[in-house]
């Protein structure tokens, strides 16, 4: 009974503090509810081994209600907040464990001396099952190059071609106290794209905490990997995210309105070189990052604003290629720089753009 009653305690706390529900003493109750759940599990194990599976009514309860709980949050987080694509392989590989250890357990309690039976033919039958699996391969070599053209398929629709926000997740990041998201309040304009790389060892989650994932949930992101979040759809706001397997880890997404472009204007006559001409109007401008540029060519003739210098080359950061008259292109610039552009047309025409 003790063994029992210290389980669902250290269970129902593990709900509790990984559900979000204690925001308050959220920091230590993961850990102190687990250990109580562990030396629950052991309290247990030595009583069934040393005098079997208790009967009566009160340990009987103490089983309802711990399995209620289980089921209860499982059930809950599988309909409201699961976005794994392999919830089903988990369920299934979970029932395959638990269904026979209830019916050893079961057998145990009725009949003893069966149990050294059942578990050499359980033995066997894994045994048999390891020896199919490694001689007849998991998939046929047309399955496998199916699969890999599907996942090459959905790196192709991963790809991103908006402006990105990067934001890291700090290597040691798992330990309380230490810094953990980089930049810990990301101030996003609306329609970029944040991606999250994760450079710890440890699996870390984006998950939105106000709602426990429904606005955004990375599942996990294992060391190396990243996430990626278009906030086109995303409102206006604040979003306060953490990880749920570090709930210590929180940081602020800001999105902001999108900001008016600034506007450069490529004059009447800018393919004509004059001494005092001004080609790009104006030439240098000052702005923050997440700051939009538009150049709107209103010169008869073609041109370009293309990001490098006429004795360089372009250096690919940015190139609207031919503008036509009334032509326009935009750039959001988010990384601090002094960025130099030309028109490959008409080399004379030099500008730069100051990101601070």
């Amino acid at each position: 009974m003790p063994g029992m009653g210290l389980t669902g305690i250290g269970l129902a706390g593990l709900i509790l503090s990984y559900a979000g529900i204690a925001h308050t003493f959220i920091d230590g109750m993961h850990a102190l509810t687990g250990l109580t759940m562990f030396v629950g599990l052991i309290f247990l194990s030595v009583g069934i081994l040393d005098g079997g599976i208790s009967t009566s009514k009160k340990a009987k309860i103490t089983t309802l209600v711990i399995v209620t709980i289980a089921l209860g949050f499982g059930i809950y987080a599988l309909i409201t907040m699961n976005t794994s694509d392999f919830t089903l392989t988990v369920v299934l590989i979970l029932l395959a464990v638990a269904l026979p250890a209830l019916a050893i357990g079961y057998i145990a309690m009725k009949k003893p001396g069966s149990i050294k039976p059942i578990g050499l033919v359980l033995g066997l039958a894994v045994a048999s099952g390891l020896v199919i699996w490694v001689t007849a391969g998991s998939m046929s070599e047309g399955e496998a190059e199916l699969a890999e053209e599907i996942i090459d398929e959905h790196a192709m629709e991963d790809v991103v071609t908006g402006p990105i926000f990067a934001i890291e997740i700090l290597k040691d990041s798992a330990q309380e106290g230490n810094p953990d998201y980089s930049p810990d309040r990301a101030i996003v304009t609306q329609g970029h794209t944040v991606v999250w790389t994760n450079a710890d060892i440890a699996p870390h989650t984006v998950t939105s905490s106000i709602d426990y994932g429904e606005t955004f949930d990375s599942s996990l992101i294992s060391a190396g990997e990243t996430f990626t979040l278009d906030t086109t759809e995303l409102e206006i706001g604040e979003y306060e995210y953490l990880c749920i397997v570090h709930p210590w880890m929180i940081a602020t997404l800001v999105v902001e309105a999108p900001k008016e472009a600034t506007k450069i204007i490529i004059p009447e006559g800018a393919a004509i070189p004059e001494d005092g001409k001004i080609f790009y109007d104006p030439e240098t401008i000052n702005i923050s990052t997440g700051t939009t540029v538009e150049w709107i060519n209103e010169d008869a003739a073609m041109h370009t604003a293309t990001s490098g210098s006429p004795t360089n080359g372009a250096d690919g950061v940015f190139d609207s290629q031919i503008l036509n008259l009334g032509d326009k292109y935009q750039f959001t610039f988010t990384e601090v720089g002094n960025y130099d552009y030309y028109c490959i047309l008409h080399p004379w025409m030099i500008g730069t753009v100051n990101v601070e």
